[in-house]
């Protein structure tokens, strides 16, 4: 496309994409299933950070945690979903992702879907631990909170266009800050960079009836939501917050959808204070258990 966003044409985008090499990794023996990543940070560390992006998400979109937080001695990784059709088939692909990567646990940092499929993995994965934590970002516990149960199956053969409005129709259109209009511009980037089958697998992901039983996510939670507009109701915010009632609050006045590129730094802050629980364990994000600088 001809149009590009002021993020994707800032000097710290091009620094990333010029620094941290885009991965692909192969997961099944007839290589269908091929997993885009971002790994950056010490390799060493075999309890990273991976970062899960929302319906309109690529890997990159979450280059504002990457730099900074490398800087700091942390090891992030961000990915790219393949196409799946199920949550269970996404698990098991996720499963084996980390297998590859030679990662024991995971922190895991979920934007939306993201956030919904880290719970799922946790509970997926509960009789053998693979996750240390959970930073949920603006996310949900239910699909049935988008009211497309019914036509979830039929995903795979609506037009693409068509699935990208059920998307953006989902954003803000009221004024709002210039770094929160920005964070959409870049998110209709990714978006439009998305083909057909991978939108409609997202979206099947994203609205086929399937729920989170927090009894079985035995980990760490930080729970990240703005207080200004986002795709997703306060009783929606509500009944995450009521799953998780010892989980840690993470609050930003403000931040949109995409707070981690809207309000990267409280974002990162955020982040920072959660793992630091970790350093010095066997469940450290960083290198020797130690950050680089504070």
């Amino acid at each position: 496309m001809d149009f590009e966003s002021e993020l994707s044409q800032s000097t710290e985008y091009k620094s990333f994409r010029s620094t941290v090499p885009l991965k692909q990794i192969v997961v099944d023996s007839d290589g269908l299933k091929v997993w885009k990543l971002y790994d950056a940070g010490p390799r060493g560390v075999r309890c990273p950070l991976i970062c899960l992006p929302p319906v309109s998400g690529t890997a990159d979109c979450f280059y504002k945690q990457i730099l900074p937080l490398t800087a700091r001695g942390y090891r992030i990784i961000s990915i790219e979903y393949p196409i799946y059709w199920t949550v269970n088939e996404w698990c098991e692909g996720f499963r084996r992702l980390l297998d590859l990567l030679e990662v024991d646990r995971a922190h895991l940092l979920g934007a939306s879907l993201g956030g919904f499929l880290a719970q799922k993995f946790a509970e997926h994965t509960a009789n053998c631990p693979r996750v240390a934590s959970l930073i949920l970002c603006n996310t949900f516990i239910d699909t049935k909170i988008f009211n497309y149960s019914d036509s979830a199956p039929v995903f795979w053969m609506l037009p693409a266009t068509l699935l990208k409005k059920m998307i953006i129709g989902r954003f803000p259109r009221k004024l709002m800050d210039s770094h929160i209009a920005d964070s959409i511009d870049f998110m209709v980037e990714r978006l439009e960079s998305l083909n057909q089958s991978e939108l409609a697998s997202r979206l099947t992901l994203n609205c086929s009836p399937a729920y989170v039983q927090p009894q079985k996510v035995q980990v760490e939670v930080t729970i990240l939501d703005v207080f200004d507009e986002s795709a997703l109701s306060q009783s929606v915010k509500e009944e995450v917050y009521k799953c998780y009632p010892s989980a840690r609050l993470a609050h930003l006045k403000t931040g949109g959808n995409f707070p981690f590129l809207a309000r990267a730094d409280e974002v990162n802050i955020y982040i920072q204070v959660h793992l630091r629980a970790y350093e010095g364990t066997d469940k450290s994000a960083t290198d020797a258990g130690t950050p680089v600088e504070r």
